[in-house]
């Protein structure tokens, strides 16, 4: 019987007993040398055959286990001790034993901190921002806050989910394009109209995805060229645009 394996499955010689161990439905506490050590030997020379470099601790546990193998073949001998008591005799694979629980706990750590890992890889924390500034009913001039295209993005993401996109029993199909640039000419115009601060939501006045879209772009090239002025009075409020002096 041939008994094939990939060596980077294993991380070392304990893995691989590990590994046999539960192929084989052994009890650890009860390992049987003979079945283990041939197990073991027969991947040491698949690994010879497939003329792969054999770990040097690999071979150390090979000749372990042949060690074990051979004290245990030798006859028990009883040697008569003073009062009558028998010497019980050390079961040469307490050591090997020993060794791999030891393995078996630290690997199972290792799977449920990189399980942990996984879960924490799926969570997005926003980084801390100094809030000292802000104190409860302050009627201070607000402050203005660095609004991030985090922000813009969660805002656009508001905005979507109070439009509802939902298509219409009947309808004329009508292609029409609107150009990025144009969207951003038409916002700067309603912008430098506005005597006040403009919310991000009052330049969606149509349902039509696309314009939605078009408009979202416009914004986010603008705030790029430093055209508009984007701006917070609080944290998770609305955000609210105006154009630059001089645009």
């Amino acid at each position: 019987m041939q008994y094939k394996v990939k060596v980077d499955s294993f991380e070392g010689p304990l893995d691989l007993l590990l590994h046999l161990i539960q192929r084989l439905e052994i009890d650890i506490y009860n390992i049987p040398m003979a079945d283990i050590t041939e197990q073991y030997l027969m991947f040491v020379h698949t690994m010879k055959e497939l003329e792969l470099d054999i770990a040097s601790e690999y071979l150390v546990m090979a000749a372990t286990l042949l060690a074990i193998k051979s004290k245990m073949l030798l006859p028990k001998q009883e040697e008569e001790l003073m009062d009558d008591e028998m010497e019980v005799e050390e079961d040469p694979r307490d050591e090997l034993v020993e060794r791999l629980i030891e393995y078996r706990k630290y690997k199972e750590v290792a799977r449920k901190l990189k399980e942990k890992e996984q879960e924490r890889g799926k969570l997005y924390t926003k980084p801390p921002e100094d809030l000292s500034c802000y104190q409860e009913n302050d009627e201070s001039q607000p402050t203005e806050l660095n609004v991030t295209i985090y922000d813009m993005l969660g805002a656009f993401n508001k905005l979507l989910r109070r439009k509802k996109f939902q298509k219409p029993l009947t309808t004329k199909i009508k292609k029409q394009e609107i150009s990025i640039e144009t969207r951003m000419s038409e916002i700067i115009h309603e912008l430098t109209n506005m005597q006040s601060r403009t919310r991000f939501s009052q330049l969606f006045p149509y349902e039509d995805k696309e314009h939605i879209v078009v408009t979202f772009l416009a914004v986010l090239e603008l705030m790029k060229r430093n055209e508009i002025e984007v701006e917070q009075d609080n944290n998770f409020a609305e955000i609210l645009l105006s154009a630059k002096k001089g645009e």
